[in-house]
């Protein structure tokens, strides 16, 4: 856990913040407190609200470091289909969707050159999460913002 978490600090410090949510097990056990990243506005490099498909097409087009944004956006939507039925997430599957059409379109993806195997890759993912096809929770989150890694280890000792 600690090795995972301390990956994850490195791997999101940039971009993110420390929170705390609690969160409630589909099948009905206590819940629990987790720690997530979230990206803020109070963060430089926020960029706020995009235009959906811009979004998209940006998407289809980038890497970073960890790979390719589309195998991280086609993972997180997979991921969140194979949890729970209700662990859906309506903007994950609409920019996901998107994401696809611009792939296996040719569009601004294939200039930028996003692999055959990459439109496979997406052409395969549609396929499981189609089968999947998990609700959308509407339910809204509440967070506890940690101040800093520090704090929050030392928030983990406490527990």
């Amino acid at each position: 856990m600690a090795e995972v978490k301390e990956y994850l600090d490195i791997r999101e410090i940039n971009g993110y913040t420390i929170h705390h949510t609690p969160f409630h097990p589909a099948d009905g056990t206590p819940k629990i407190r987790t720690l997530v990243y979230i990206g803020t506005p109070q963060n430089d490099q926020f960029t706020g609200v995009q235009e959906p498909q811009s979004l998209a097409e940006h998407i289809s087009r980038s890497q970073g470091p960890s790979g390719l944004n589309i195998d991280y956006l086609f993972s997180l939507e997979k991921a969140l289909a194979e949890l729970s039925p209700e662990s859906g997430d309506e903007h994950v599957t609409d920019l996901s969707n998107r994401v696809r059409i611009v792939l296996e379109s040719g569009g601004t993806s294939a200039s930028a050159g996003v692999s055959d195997a990459a439109v496979s890759s997406a052409a395969l993912f549609k396929n499981d999460i189609m089968s999947a096809s998990p609700p959308v929770s509407q339910e809204p989150a509440h967070f506890q913002q940690d101040h800093s890694v520090e704090e929050q280890e030392e928030t983990e000792k406490m527990e």
